[in-house]
């Protein structure tokens, strides 16, 4: 589907270092995203240590790989982070029922420089409830710039990470943010954004 990302939605995303974007695949992208993650995951169990399917998925099917130069990507890239950009990975995330989930964290990426940006951007061909697998967030925490290993908890979260932080943009208490999307949902973030995702 069409999108906008102008200035009122970069603003969204750079005060809360998320954007969300409910329902933008469409139905066929939504199936072909179901075959190639299917297909990934069958093929995981001979994969090569250090060379994984699910961590170079686009590597393995060559939807997967269609994705990174597809126009709507690189305008979303684009009106992110400039004309000049890099790809990096594409991941499979698959989360079967009764996961674990994955703890609170952060990516690290240039901290050093400021002038640059990394994004990740996120496929839900099923869509979450918060506790349905879940993707969790910390409006604000991007801008900290701070790499963070783990947190096993909202607990150890709040205690440890967030304890004396407030949003550099509205000046309140940094807090954890459980979102619920439909199917089809694409979210874009920056790469220090603290996430984690419910069980």
């Amino acid at each position: 589907e069409d999108f906008t990302f102008g200035q009122a939605e970069r603003e969204v995303m750079d005060q809360d270092g998320h954007f969300v974007f409910p329902g933008l695949l469409t139905h066929t992208a939504q199936e072909r995203l179901i075959e190639s993650l299917s297909y990934i995951e069958s093929i995981k169990p001979q994969g090569v240590e250090g060379h994984e399917p699910n961590r170079f998925a686009a590597e393995f099917d060559s939807y997967l790989e269609s994705l990174i130069g597809h126009p709507q990507m690189l305008m979303l890239a684009r009106s992110i982070l400039g004309d000049e950009i890099r790809y990096d990975h594409c991941a499979t995330l698959n989360r079967p029922g009764g996961n674990k989930g994955q703890p609170w964290h952060t990516h690290g990426y240039g901290e050093e420089n400021p002038a640059l940006g990394f994004v990740r951007t996120f496929f839900y061909v099923n869509g979450f409830e918060p506790n349905d697998g879940g993707l969790k967030v910390v409006p604000g925490s991007h801008l900290f710039r701070e790499r963070m290993d783990r947190a096993d908890t909202d607990e150890i979260l709040q205690a440890e990470w967030l304890q004396g932080k407030v949003h550099p943009i509205t000046g309140e208490s940094l807090q954890v943010e459980a979102l619920s999307v439909p199917s089809g949902t694409v979210i874009t973030m920056w790469t220090f954004a603290a996430h984690g995702v419910n069980p």
